[in-house]
């Protein structure tokens, strides 16, 4: 299983590096460690996650240069972003249509696939507005751990 995930890993960066060959996108190592990091994770970091991560392998990356590194794999298709979680937009690397879970909580995200929402046709209200070109769902809750931990403070 390990060397699957290693493949796709490996087919992503050469996808990477191609989507930024296409648009005249230099691959430096800054880019390509937030790209790997990114990548790798698993927790829908925010900029200043990636950034503190980022940092531990090159120390002397920026802030700012992380910014600006993810919006332009936004704009590149490369990452999803999801904005409107807390007061920080946080980074997915699954850019296929998915929804998500948050808990208000501990602030957890998770991917979740719903095909039944994604074959609803959109109500008329939506139809007349114009086109839609994506559907997102984000549902808001607590996390089972953080129900226990509620639980646990209550006795």
């Amino acid at each position: 299983m390990k060397s699957e995930s290693r493949d796709d890993r490996g087919l992503q960066v050469e996808q990477f590096r191609k989507v930024c060959r296409e648009n005249g996108i230099k691959v430096t190592p800054q880019r390509l460690e937030v790209f790997l990091e990114i990548l790798g994770a698993t927790d829908h970091p925010s900029a200043e996650e990636v950034f503190r991560r980022v940092r531990r392998k090159l120390p002397m990356i920026s802030l700012d240069t992380v910014y600006r590194t993810l919006t332009t794999f936004d704009e590149l298709g490369l990452i999803a972003t999801l904005r409107s979680l807390e007061d920080r937009s946080r980074f997915d690397p699954n850019t296929r249509e998915h929804h998500h879970v948050v808990c208000t909580g501990c602030k957890r995200v998770m991917d979740i696939f719903w095909p039944e929402i994604d074959a609803l046709s959109m109500p008329p209200q939506v139809e007349d507005w114009g086109k839609v070109e994506t559907k997102h769902v984000l549902l808001r809750g607590t996390c089972s751990t953080c129900l226990l931990k509620i639980e646990s403070e209550a006795d």
